[in-house]
């Protein structure tokens, strides 16, 4: 593991356990087994670093430079190629390292502008265009009707943040999410039958 790799796997560790505020620069380093200023050799502050630690917990089966490249050609697969989506989702919203980060996300974002800056553009932009980019694709091969792909991206994703913001309120009150576990891929059926020719 590289040192870069380090500070992030530690920074969220301690930004899960203490929040934003209380994980501090001295904290990670610490952590690491490296002097306060090494961290500054890889990142400019808290806040890229804690930037770094966000982009991981917003991230999708696209996040990835290759799954984008074999967009065209997984996009043919159709409802598959939903349901592959929503697999990787799942393991992300399923995940409770990352659950206890997305809660701090949460906060962050209504007091962050970078961040937000930062949700908007790599996460909902960028995933928006791609699975828009995707859903235009199987309007080509004829596999779902014609119909504005960019709508089509937005009303297939929002469902799939307020099921993730749902596990994450109810795990903060201790009740079971057994009965959401499958509610994503109940939404594919859904959509699909919604869009599909």
């Amino acid at each position: 593991m590289h040192t870069k790799d380090k500070i992030l796997a530690e920074a969220m560790e301690l930004f899960a356990q203490f929040g934003y505020k209380g994980a501090s620069v001295r904290k990670i380093a610490a952590k690491v087994g490296i002097r306060e200023s090494a961290i500054y050799n890889h990142f400019t502050n808290k806040e890229e670093i804690f930037q770094s630690v966000a982009s991981t917990i917003f991230t999708t089966p696209f996040s990835d430079t290759k799954e984008s490249a074999m967009l065209s050609e997984r996009a043919k697969g159709g409802k598959k190629f939903l349901s592959s989506f929503i697999v990787q989702y799942k393991l992300v919203t399923f995940d409770k390292k990352k659950e206890h980060l997305f809660r701090i996300m949460m906060i962050e974002l209504l007091q962050n502008k970078r961040l937000r800056e930062s949700f908007m553009s790599e996460y909902h932009e960028k995933n928006s265009k791609l699975i828009s980019q995707a859903f235009f694709i199987m309007m080509q091969e004829d596999l779902i009707r014609s119909g504005d792909p960019m709508v089509m991206a937005n009303e297939f994703l929002a469902p799939l943040f307020y099921l993730r913001l749902q596990v994450t309120l109810l795990r903060i009150d201790e009740h079971s999410t057994a009965a959401l576990s499958t509610q994503f891929e109940k939404h594919v059926d859904f959509f699909w039958e919604s869009i599909a020719l």
